[in-house]
């Protein structure tokens, strides 16, 4: 063998030996995102390759300890910290540390006890691939709060927190007077009201780069002052703030609140920015009532991929049995109320279609609860996402809202009442 050779195969070990660091290094954090909100906290780790862990309760004080595998700290890691708020429910505060050569502790200092669900989730739409830290309370929720309006959250970004004061800005909420609200009158009516997406899912992007978790929001925040104020109606709301709640999930939080009436608000985007319109669906006993139709509801239906759930629970499992319960009933008294409301939309806006359109939304299948899914608009379009920005346009879709649910409420009464589930 020659020299030259020598040197050449020495050289090329020292470069593979030098290289060797950065190739077993594994993956590295991109980002680190924390939503605090009174059903349960989640921490997503989004990384450029898959990643492992385990985790532990400790008690005296409680915390809660995740070894996350074949990572290295780093300054995004370290941000974590600084991500936890001072009002999170459960997480009082967090720590991470180079455990290992290729494992980083992370320790939650827990302000109550939790039901952690960590598990991992693989790339989809824009994000990569995630670890997710859910903290749920030990004890059950409580069924979802049916009560007066709260303030918006700091929660919803410097976007939202600009809109603050929107729902004391409509004279009709401003000058009426709030019925009592200590229990529920017997012949009382309880309106559920899905804002769809929250957290890890902002739903569609308008151009303009506003999210339509936020925008729907505002507009059932509105939609329930309207109803809280009127003789006989209460609300209960899926969620309140910018968390993920997933679709089955929905559709159980109505359910156990014993709910008459359930609509989710959205406001969609589209492939092209010249799609445009208001619209309201129904669940579909045969089959979507057209191909857009169709391709709506399984955009609507990905929300779960999306946001983030672990299917190897129980609560999944019984939830996948759930919703497919549905009866025609239901469905008929479903297409009676989304008709209504689009009759008040087309009043001041314009109809992506003229006819309540129907298919396999998740979150409409509720067995015996009339449910519709209202589309307020297309954000992907530059006009009408601008439109929505606007307080005085979130106003009137919410009272075309409201005014379709009450013309309902007047010629045909709630279904019969239903045993609150356990």
């Amino acid at each position: 063998m020659t020299a030259r050779r020598q040197f050449l195969i020495r050289s090329s070990s020292l470069l593979w030996l030098l290289a060797a660091p950065d190739i077993a290094r594994g993956a590295t954090i991109v980002a680190v995102r924390v939503w605090p909100a009174s059903d349960y906290t989640r921490v997503t780790l989004e990384s450029d390759g898959a990643l492992s862990a385990t985790h532990f309760l400790v008690t005296g004080p409680d915390r809660l300890v995740v070894d996350v595998k074949g990572l290295e700290l780093s300054d995004r890691l370290r941000q974590l910290v600084a991500k936890i708020r001072p009002d999170d429910p459960y997480i009082a505060d967090a720590r991470v540390a180079q455990f290992a050569p290729d494992v980083v502790r992370i320790v939650f200092d827990l302000k109550r006890a939790v039901a952690p669900q960590v598990f991992t989730l693989p790339p989809v739409a824009a994000y990569r691939n995630r670890m997710v830290f859910d903290l749920y309370p030990t004890q059950a929720a409580p069924a979802p709060r049916v009560a007066a309006a709260s303030a918006p959250s700091d929660r919803l970004g410097d976007w939202l927190r600009a809109h603050r004061s929107e729902l004391d800005a409509d004279p009709t909420v401003a000058s009426a007077t709030p019925p009592r609200r200590d229990r529920r009158p017997e012949h009382s009516v309880l309106l559920a009201l899905d804002p769809g997406h929250g957290g890890e899912d902002p739903g569609a992007t308008g151009p303009g780069g506003t999210h339509e978790k936020d925008v729907v929001l505002l507009i059932a925040r509105h939609v329930r002052e309207l109803a809280l104020r009127t003789p006989n109606m209460r609300v209960m709301m899926t969620r309140d703030s910018d968390f993920f709640v997933p679709l089955w999930n929905r559709v159980q939080k109505a359910q156990h609140a014993n709910a008459d009436l359930f609509t989710s608000i959205h406001a969609d985007g589209w492939y092209t920015p010249q799609a445009r319109g208001a619209s309201v669906y129904c669940l579909s006993e045969h089959g979507a009532s057209s191909v857009e139709a169709r391709m709506m509801a399984q955009r609507e239906n990905a929300a779960d991929a999306v946001g983030g759930i672990d299917i190897h629970t129980q609560d999944y499992q019984v939830a996948k049995v759930m919703l497919d319960m549905s009866t025609a009933a239901q469905i008929n008294a479903s297409l009676k109320m989304a008709s209504r409301t689009l009759q008040q939309l087309g009043d001041f806006a314009h109809l992506h279609s003229n006819q309540v359109q129907q298919a396999g939304f998740v979150v409409l299948k509720s067995p015996s609860v009339p449910s519709m899914l209202v589309e307020t608009a297309f954000i992907s379009n530059p006009e009408e996402e601008a439109r929505l920005q606007t307080p005085a346009y979130r106003h009137k879709v919410a009272h075309a809202i409201f005014d379709g649910i009450r013309e309902y409420l007047a010629t045909r009464p709630p279904l019969a009442r239903r045993r609150t589930l356990v």
